[in-house]
């Protein structure tokens, strides 16, 4: 599984942090490859991650490029996308990278038909070893191909995101909890958060 940018021992150590390894993450260990081989690993928030999705690679970015959501320098984006933008603060330097469409080989048919009933009905246990073996070749063409033959490498969207900022907090007036300033609701004169503010107005 391992590559020449990403060693085994990395690759081994990513799939612990995840849980399992899968196509998903062997997406984001590639994504990963090409931060590091670019831009550096992120020394606090130099590097800026966006993902566009919550697939199982945003794990392996986080773990191997040090883009973090706690640190602010991870960000994601709703889009349902397999597509990942990274920034280099200091110069600039910044690019998306797409997943380009897999071909609708008879394979790729097996396998979303075999998900399909797994999520449906459950597999027999020749289905289930049929689909390993089939999430085990595809986890193996993508870490053996060339990283643009993986993804579309394109200019990003938009300028570098700001740095995480320090909010101020408020009180809710309805649970008593601590919640950002920016995420409150105000509701016949009262601050709320905001699962308090959607109850108050189902009310």
């Amino acid at each position: 599984m391992g590559n020449r940018a990403i060693s085994e021992e990395l690759v081994k150590e990513t799939t612990r942090f995840h849980g399992h390894w899968c196509p998903g993450l062997a997406i984001g260990i590639r994504a990963a490859e090409w931060v590091l081989s670019e831009m550096g690993r992120a020394q606090d928030e130099e590097i800026v991650a966006i993902v566009e999705t919550d697939m199982c690679a945003v794990d392996a970015i986080q773990y191997l490029t040090g883009c973090t959501f706690g640190k602010g320098n991870l960000i994601y984006r709703d889009y349902g996308k397999s597509a990942f933008t990274f920034y280099r603060r200091r110069d600039g330097k910044a690019a998306r990278l797409v997943v380009k469409p897999a071909s609708r080989t008879k394979d790729r048919v097996m396998m979303e038909k075999l998900h399909q009933k797994m999520q449906e009905k459950g597999l027999t246990g020749d289905e289930e070893k049929a689909m390993q073996e089939g999430r085990e070749e595809s986890s193996r063409r993508i870490m053996e191909s060339g990283l643009t033959d993986l993804f579309d490498i394109k200019p990003a969207d938009g300028p570098v995101p700001k740095k995480a900022r320090f909010l101020s907090s408020l009180v809710c007036e309805s649970c008593g909890e601590t919640v950002m300033e920016t995420r409150t609701r105000r509701f016949k004169e009262q601050v709320l958060c905001i699962p308090c503010f959607e109850v108050a107005e189902r009310r």
